[in-house]
């Protein structure tokens, strides 16, 4: 009998570990695969229009974080399958990172199960208009409309929370299962680091500028400082953002004694700082779990609604377990998820969310 392919498609770092933590839980039945996010079907040539426009330059399709996901599969050895066509393969199944970039043809000819990143971007009213017409989420430059597609056959999200915000977004509720996800599921072994500093005011900054959302920066910066009150502060910029130019504004705006980081473990950094200020980053949810005063641009009461599901870190364990039980089923997704003891993937007891932010 030969053996299942698995399509895995990445995008970000975050995305990429993560699809390779539920791939490396998959080998004894899969073949695995990966390909970055891309459009196919009937979308195609405005896909393609916006790439060689410049229209994609700061997303995760194209560019530095495309070279930097090619790096990653050919450091660990993983096959490439850049947009299905390198292999000719036939995939049994696609694990996706996002909805608002997917190759209809396949999406629609193979089984799909979605897997939640992380934090989605606000529903400004750009995005609550794109939605209101329908148009192609791919218009709202960002993860605001995951979900909007509603075209997978399963989705893996990080909380109730976050299954409610989905269900509002336009995915079917009988899709949703709460698995956790990985990266984001045992924020307490980020306590245990080698990062060389402690005691600082950590700020993550965000790429609005590079996704076209206006921003004062040189003003969030000295409203950092404020909050900050005299201790010392540490700017982790985000890898999409022009570095020049973010480092420039800081050392223009804040304290001379700046701790300035465009790489390095962001988790571990958080965990060692005193108190986290954030705009639009999925990396509140780390701070939230230890218990770390946070600042955001979001409702920080809505982030602990969604503060994603502490379970010890076994949610690619879940989501395995889920792609491997629904690759073998006849049926749909909604069916599989009634009939396959979906507690089993949910919190259910005290002890399973004593992590858990309440």
């Amino acid at each position: 009998m030969s053996r299942k392919k698995v399509l895995f498609l990445i995008g970000s770092p975050n995305q990429t570990t993560q699809m390779h933590q539920i791939a490396q839980l998959l080998e004894d039945e899969f073949d695995p695969y990966f390909s970055q996010l891309y459009y196919d079907g009937w979308q195609r040539p405005f896909y393609e229009f916006l790439l060689k426009t410049g229209g994609l330059d700061k997303t995760i399709v194209t560019g530095a974080i495309k070279a930097k996901a090619d790096k990653y599969l050919a450091e660990h050895g993983l096959n490439n399958d850049f947009e299905a066509r390198r292999f000719g393969n036939t995939y049994d199944l696609v694990v996706c990172c996002s909805d608002v970039i997917v190759p209809w043809p396949l999406v629609r000819r193979t089984k799909t199960i979605f897997v939640q990143e992380g934090m989605t971007d606000p529903l400004n009213w750009w995005a609550r208009l794109i939605r209101k017409l329908n148009w192609m989420p791919i218009l709202a430059i960002g993860t605001a409309l995951n979900g909007l597609a509603n075209c997978c056959d399963i989705y893996c999200v990080a909380s109730e929370g976050y299954k409610e915000h989905f269900a509002y977004v336009g995915v079917d509720r009988d899709k949703l299962v709460v698995t956790g996800i990985p990266n984001f599921d045992n924020v307490e072994q980020l306590r245990h680091n080698n990062f060389p500093h402690h005691g600082y005011v950590m700020v993550a900054t965000s790429d609005l500028r590079e996704t076209f959302t206006p921003e004062n920066r040189p003003k969030f910066i000295r409203e950092c400082v404020r909050i900050a009150a005299g201790r010392p502060l540490l700017f982790k910029l985000h890898p999409n953002e022009k570095m020049d130019r973010a480092v420039a504004e800081i050392r223009a705006n804040a304290p001379a004694d700046t701790l300035i980081y465009t790489d390095g473990n962001t988790d571990h950094m958080i965990a060692n700082c005193v108190e986290l200020i954030t705009q639009y980053s999925t990396v509140v949810y780390v701070g939230l779990g230890l218990g770390i005063p946070v600042h955001s641009y979001f409702d920080v009461e809505d982030l602990k609604r969604k503060q994603p599901w502490q379970n010890g870190g076994t949610s690619a364990q879940r989501i395995a377990a889920i792609c491997r039980g629904f690759s073998n089923f006849e049926g749909s997704g909604p069916t599989f998820l009634r009939q396959y003891q979906t507690e089993a993937y949910a919190p259910s007891t005290e002890a399973d969310n004593s992590l858990a932010v309440q």
